[in-house]
């Protein structure tokens, strides 16, 4: 697979969980912590609630453009939303892995084409094909 990117994007991360992480192009600067369930004291954000405003923002801009390359799909409206719920846990294999579940709304647009939208995002969002086979992923549409 060859990819050459048009947006680089850098992010520090030092302590890990319990630590500082900034991006690096905006300046934002987060102060990392380990949920309450894993035994830390919960008082910041942890890696997966800065990964779901992300992928649900990668989520929405990958479904307006897939209405862009198939004319049959309606047009995603200004005020569709997705909620992305990031949750980590042990994996039987060992290790830990994330589970996400990604809910769309579409104000105004019929369930079955939402659905069809929101399968078509899936094939083009960035985030989508990096966690394809390595993270389950949910979609439910309101």
């Amino acid at each position: 697979m060859s990819i050459s990117p048009v947006s680089p994007a850098t992010g520090t991360a030092t302590g890990g969980r319990n630590g500082r992480a900034v991006v690096g192009e905006s300046g934002l600067d987060v102060v990392p912590a380990t949920p309450p369930a894993m035994g830390g004291d919960g008082k910041g954000s942890n890696p997966e609630q800065l990964f779901a405003p992300g992928y649900a923002a990668c989520y929405i801009g990958a479904m307006q453009f897939a209405t862009t390359q198939d004319t049959s799909l309606a047009k995603v409206p200004a005020d569709v939303s997705v909620e992305a719920g990031v949750g980590i846990g042990p994996r039987a294999e060992g290790g830990f892995g994330l589970a996400v579940t990604l809910t769309v709304t579409m104000p105004g647009v019929d369930k079955a084409e939402a659905e069809r939208i929101a399968e078509a995002g899936h094939k083009i969002c960035p985030y989508s094909n990096a966690v394809r086979g390595n993270v389950e992923v949910t979609t439910q549409v309101n």
